[in-house]
């Protein structure tokens, strides 16, 4: 786990490795930004606002990825399909 500020607000930041890929994700006050590993379906019964990039290697590259799928919880706090991931971390702060 690392803390990232990024514009002036901080994130708790996730880096799991496996042994062909690894798990990434920045959590918020509000949700989850993650990589291509995390469940819309699992996050919608549970109530999580997960917002998921894909093609990432790190947690610049999420930054500047662009939303590929998200939850019904993401949706509510305002986030698209296509905002960057950078967009997503201000409305998940």
């Amino acid at each position: 786990m690392e803390k990232l500020l990024i514009n002036g607000m901080e994130f708790d930041a996730y880096s799991v490795k496996f042994p062909k890929s690894t798990l990434l994700f920045i959590g918020g006050s509000k949700g989850v930004l993650g990589c291509g590993y995390f469940n819309i379906e699992t996050a919608d019964k549970v109530g999580e606002a997960i917002a998921v990039v894909t093609g990432v290697k790190n947690f610049d590259d999420m930054r500047q990825a662009k939303v590929i799928k998200l939850s019904a919880a993401a949706a509510a706090l305002g986030i698209q399909i296509g905002d960057s991931g950078e967009d997503v971390l201000a409305k998940i702060y």
